[in-house]
């Protein structure tokens, strides 16, 4: 990063960070509801530089597009609000980061599921700490990365992406409480490999969707009488009108018991159950919460019949990755037959 630096800007940077993009094992659309999600960091990272300048000015390496800025300004509705949102939550919590100029280069995949802007959001947060000397702890971290997306950015996401990239460790799956930001780490099991598959559809959260989802979420709870659905039983739902609010919340409900009974598996290292959950959550959300696409349903059952233990969509949805449980030691003939199923599709991660 120094010498693209130097390349962009004639001079070295004063300060750089990294953090890493994420795959969620299972757990999706969980995090604003209280409830629990299990991520996993991946080794795809995004990677920032920055140094003061006389004004605010990026460069994405990736985009080949150098813009100027202005965290105290209103967003610009581009990729530089993921560089402006961090530092207008940095000033509210008293961490004045002068003008920057700031270079980018990320190998997480844009609009694949993966939390490209969450990676972007705690590498700003992280370089921005070490530029200025100031000091705060991972959870805080996640946290600003958090509100940066939702009062600048504009999408109403929970901490899940931020904590996954701001908290977790590769090589671990993270169990977190939403609730109360409570985190367990738990090694993956040598018996696990969990491949990543881009499924050649990027992910559009068109039309507000997610925000949509989480309103419903929301109105579920609030009809429940319930803080969220993290306090929600199964036979609670029952009250709520038969149709779109109840099948929403029927897969919040259902998913939190997966979570925790994945991360039983996990530790177990029983691979046939923590399968058996990634694929009961896909159809979860395919059918109860409507987020998955055709593209990413043939390829779960792909995934399937050429021998995953399980499989998934990954992320909000609406395109983007899958992730299956294969052996190890059978990955890369697995993703050998997948791939010649699916043309289109690409290997995030094996």
């Amino acid at each position: 990063m120094k010498a693209a630096f130097e390349k962009a800007y004639g001079r070295a940077p004063e300060a750089e960070a990294s953090a890493p993009g994420r795959v969620n094992l299972i757990g999706d659309h969980t995090d604003y509801a209280e409830g629990f999600c299990l991520p996993m960091p991946l080794s795809r990272r995004t990677h920032v530089a920055m140094a003061r300048a006389a004004r605010f000015r990026a460069t994405s390496l990736d985009n080949g597009e150098t813009r100027d800025f202005d965290p105290g300004t209103p967003p610009r509705r581009d990729w530089t609000d993921y560089v402006a949102g961090p530092l207008s939550e940095l000033s509210k919590r008293g961490i004045e980061v002068p003008p920057v100029e700031v270079l980018i280069r990320s190998d997480v995949p844009q609009g694949a599921g993966v939390s490209s802007s969450a990676a972007l959001e705690i590498a700003v947060i992280r370089a921005s700490l070490a530029l200025t000397g100031a000091a705060l702890d991972d959870i805080e971290i996640a946290r600003a990365g958090q509100a940066a997306e939702n009062l600048y950015c504009g999408l109403q996401c929970g901490i899940l992406d931020q904590m996954a990239s701001s908290v977790g460790r590769e090589g671990h799956a993270l169990l977190l409480d939403c609730r109360t930001n409570e985190a367990r780490l738990a090694a993956v099991p040598e018996s696990f490999r969990f491949a990543v598959i881009h499924c050649g559809v990027e992910r559009r959260l068109v039309d507000g969707a997610y925000n949509a989802r989480r309103a419903a979420v929301e109105e579920a709870a609030r009809q429940l009488g319930l803080r969220a659905l993290r306090d929600a039983s199964p036979e609670m739902l029952s009250s709520l009108p038969e149709g779109e609010l109840r099948a929403r919340a029927r897969h919040v409900v259902s998913e939190n018991a997966r979570v925790l009974a994945a991360f039983d598996a996990l530790e177990a290292a029983d691979a046939d159950a923590f399968g058996a959950l990634m694929t009961e959550s896909h159809y979860s959300l395919a059918e109860d919460y409507e987020v998955s696409t055709e593209a990413l349903d043939g390829l779960v059952e792909t995934a399937l019949v050429e021998g995953a233990r399980g499989a998934r969509l990954t992320g909000a949805g609406f395109g983007g990755c899958v992730v299956a449980l294969v052996a190890p030691d059978e990955a890369e003939d697995w993703w050998r037959r997948v791939g010649a199923r699916h043309p289109k599709a690409w290997a995030v991660s094996l």
